[in-house]
């Protein structure tokens, strides 16, 4: 996914503001990563040139640890994240089936995002809310025993039109 400008500048802005607070000594990467991620909802490129330039080593390495730890994100979060449970309550409950559901009607796969960028997918351990099962948060609201219907109907809710299988434009 290509960055505009205004991000590339934002990135490279915002990494600066939060390495100000640091000392600049490779033990801090991690936490300086968790910042920016904390900032900016990702880790762009831009970010970690910066990052390594400031802690003297090869933005090579910057990019190894981004893509080794699971938390760390290399492409912006949607504008609306959902997040499907797949804790045992939600699994045991069709939480594949959910999943599967969301994949479809957004046609992309777990850790990406829509081409405008309106929703991102993300799957997720444990909400909490294993009563509720299965359970899809969308912006931190808990959506309670969904179906793949209700998936529809949430993405309705949001102006997305549904295109149902087999249905030609």
């Amino acid at each position: 996914m290509e960055l505009t400008a205004q991000e590339v500048e934002t990135a490279r802005r915002v990494t600066g503001e939060i390495l100000s607070d640091y000392s600049g000594r490779r033990g801090e990467l991690i936490p300086i990563l968790q910042k920016v991620q904390e900032k900016l909802g990702y880790v762009p490129a831009p970010a970690m040139e910066v990052v390594a330039d400031r802690l003297g080593i090869p933005p090579i390495d910057v990019y190894g640890v981004v893509t080794f730890y699971n938390q760390f994100r290399l492409i912006p979060p949607g504008r609306h994240q959902i997040k499907v449970c797949m804790g045992t309550a939600c699994h045991m409950r069709g939480g594949n089936i959910i999943l599967d559901s969301w994949k479809r009607r957004l046609k992309i796969d777990v850790g990406q995002v829509t081409p405008d960028r309106e929703f991102s997918l993300e799957r997720v351990a444990c909400v909490g809310c294993c009563t509720m099962a299965p359970v899809t948060v969308i912006d931190d609201e808990v959506q309670p025993k969904v179906t793949p219907t209700r998936v529809d109907g949430l993405l309705f809710s949001y102006g997305v039109k549904i295109e149902k299988e087999g249905e030609k434009h």
